[in-house]
């Protein structure tokens, strides 16, 4: 049977999808979960609030967004909790969906919870964690509560082929994409810091840039990058803690496909520490990445903001390197 499954799912047509979520608790310590109605694809199954990230939209506003929709509430957002990702297949739609969730901790501000009707959720309700546990949850619900359940959730045998790079033209003409990522700030026992070089003929051409890239269809974000940092520096780290999203568009990037993209690039940061550094040494040669070099801190500093990428500084100084 599950031979006669892996067939069918890989006959589906591959997609990926950003989305985000709401971790919500009252003052009795319940959660705020919302059911699938049966115009979702997991009908009567429960999960926390939230949903895509629309291009060029922060996954803070996401979170807040779709939990107004789906719930009636207004939450603020307190902290991002944690970032992973999971494949599902959906044989009566015919598509194999990988999505990346990224998983905020909100606080309520107001409104009333309300019920739904013909859109994909339809109840909201505040559970204890006791009750949560006797209901069908999605898998990743049931993680971020730290809770085990066995998932109704069809999964393919391997991961599709998908492009790591994918962009759609729009009814404009201008085509658009939306990637999904993970970075490191990579230190070694001496607290230097390890950057890339962006290659030319790339956006940022020039500039330093934290070692990572785009996950692959099916891969966790924390297995990429490690993955990532091999290719790019020729170091093995092991990961940390995480650090923070950064979303960033570019309406009009320009890069080796020589025609402009509306590029919205969803990426996660991470600490990560290499115990026995090494000379970097670039082996993914040809790609975006040219150069690798270990900096100390004062060397760090000491470069204008110019020479970074926009997500590099940004995670250098959530880390506190500088």
């Amino acid at each position: 049977m599950r031979g006669e499954l892996g067939s069918v799912t890989l006959m589906l047509e591959p997609l990926r999808r950003i989305a985000a979520y709401a971790v919500c608790t009252n003052s009795v310590s319940q959660i705020l979960l919302v059911r699938a109605s049966q115009r979702s694809g997991t009908p009567g199954t429960w999960s926390l609030p939230g949903g895509a990230v629309d291009h060029g939209e922060d996954p803070c506003d996401t979170v807040v967004r779709e939990t107004a929709a789906e719930t009636g509430l207004s939450v603020s957002v307190a902290t991002l909790t944690d970032v992973l990702a999971d494949m599902r297949a959906l044989p009566e739609r015919g598509i194999t969906i990988h999505t990346d969730r990224l998983l905020y901790r909100v606080s309520v501000r107001g409104g009333t919870l309300t019920e739904r009707v013909d859109q994909p959720t339809d109840l909201a309700r505040w559970f204890t964690l006791e009750q949560a546990r006797e209901l069908p949850l999605r898998s990743f619900t049931a993680r971020a509560l730290g809770l085990s359940t066995s998932s109704a959730d069809m999964v393919p045998d391997e991961p599709p082929e998908f492009p790591s790079f994918y962009a759609v033209e729009g009814p404009d003409g201008l085509h658009r994409a939306q990637r999904f990522a993970a970075y490191a700030v990579v230190t070694d026992p001496d607290d230097r810091v390890l950057l890339t070089r962006v290659s030319d003929g790339y956006p940022g051409a020039g500039c330093w840039h934290l070692p990572g890239g785009g996950t692959d269809y099916g891969e966790q974000p924390g297995a990429a990058l490690i993955r990532e940092l091999v290719e790019e520096t020729g170091q093995t780290g092991r990961l940390v803690e995480l650090l923070g999203v950064a979303s960033h568009r570019d309406a009009a990037s320009l890069g080796p496909e020589g025609y402009p993209i509306d590029w919205h690039g969803v990426r996660a940061f991470y600490r990560v520490v290499v115990d026995q550094p090494a000379p970097p040494t670039v082996t993914d040669i040809g790609g975006s990445t040219c150069e690798a070099r270990w900096f100390a801190k004062e060397e760090l500093g000491a470069l204008p903001v110019h020479r970074l990428t926009e997500v590099t500084a940004e995670a250098v100084q959530a880390a506190r390197l500088t």
